[in-house]
């Protein structure tokens, strides 16, 4: 039995996705009124609408119930809410020998750490720990479109068995034991979303959109040296996969973001405008904070978190990455 912690777009559809490849599942959501919902329309009718679900997703309302005798409890809440979900469930988890993974993109807001740190600290081991990340709209996925994730775990036999659980006809899962680089790129990608957001609703063309993508692919990889990341995983489905899909797309929160910001929208009023969670608004001020303790340059993610803080405007922040001096594309090795 698989436990999923939290019924947002993302986390229905791995739900569905779960129990379509035959595996009974436990859907939770911190909302009462919400799980009454979900289990009377036996759909998700505000984030997922028109996906029935099987007979094998059984709602359930209490969250250490959910994760109660699991197999395995994947986590799908805002990076936000990570922290206290996993801190909820750590205990029975570790009582039952239940294993983690998490479909959250993005950084500890509170402390600044990667997620699978904060995993290790609630869980006592990296071998329990394990994230799936990659280049899925909830919407496709739900529907049966054509998908592939990344799957990592430090212990890559317990990745491979993760993947096996995601793995269908029309959904493809890749096992990975490089935890920092799938977390990586699932956090920055979503910064670089909002630039691509931004730009594109300046009017600045195609041209300055690959030129983002790929000038923000730089700045993932410059981080992730820095943090052990492997390039390869970064140049894959987690990395440049996900950042292609995000910057390119309006099915993408954090791109409409972006184009809501050019629009002229103050940061709070494009939140509202997107209507769900932003996580490179979230973000940014993050991953700079740590390019910066790192002493690395990131001046995408750094002009997007100005703007994030109201600190620039979308054209300004523009400005200031064009009047950088010319320099080397590749830095000495």
């Amino acid at each position: 039995m698989i436990a999923v912690l939290g019924a947002g777009s993302w986390g229905t559809a791995l739900a569905l996705l779960i129990a379509r490849n035959r595996a009974p599942v436990r859907l939770w959501t911190r909302n009462a009124a919400a799980a009454a919902a979900l289990a009377i329309e036996r759909e998700n009718r505000r984030y997922l609408p028109g996906h029935p679900f099987p007979a094998n997703i059984a709602v359930e309302p209490e969250l250490e119930a959910a994760a109660a005798g699991a197999d395995e409890v994947l986590i799908s809440v805002p990076s936000h809410a990570f922290r206290a979900v996993l801190g909820r469930v750590a205990g029975t988890v570790i009582r039952d020998g239940s294993g983690v993974m998490w479909a959250t993109k993005g950084l500890d807001p509170e402390s600044g750490r990667w997620l699978h740190e904060v995993a290790v600290d609630a869980l006592g081991t990296a071998a329990r720990a394990a994230v799936v990340s990659g280049p899925t709209f909830a919407g496709e996925v739900a529907k049966g479109l054509p998908a592939a994730v990344a799957v990592a775990c430090a212990d890559l036999d317990r990745a491979r068995r993760l993947a096996g659980l995601l793995h269908g006809p029309r959904f493809r899962a890749y096992a990975n034991d490089d935890v920092a680089g799938v977390s990586l790129g699932g956090a920055v990608k979503n910064v670089l979303a909002v630039a691509a957001g931004v730009a594109d609703g300046l009017g600045l063309g195609a041209n300055t959109r690959a030129a983002i993508v790929s000038r923000g692919l730089s700045e993932m990889l410059r981080l992730g040296r820095m943090v052990g990341a492997r390039p390869q995983t970064l140049m894959g489905l987690a990395g440049l996969g996900d950042l292609v899909l995000t910057c390119t797309d309006d099915q993408s929160r954090n791109r409409r973001f972006g184009l809501a910001l050019a629009a002229g929208d103050r940061p709070d009023e494009a939140r509202e405008r997107v209507g769900g969670v932003v996580e490179g608004a979230t973000a940014a001020p993050v991953v700079l904070a740590l390019a910066e303790r790192l002493g690395i340059e990131m001046p995408i993610t750094e002009q997007v978190a100005a703007v994030v803080r109201g600190d620039a405007a979308p054209a300004g922040a523009v400005d200031v990455l064009l009047a950088r001096s010319p320099s080397t594309e590749y830095e000495p090795e």
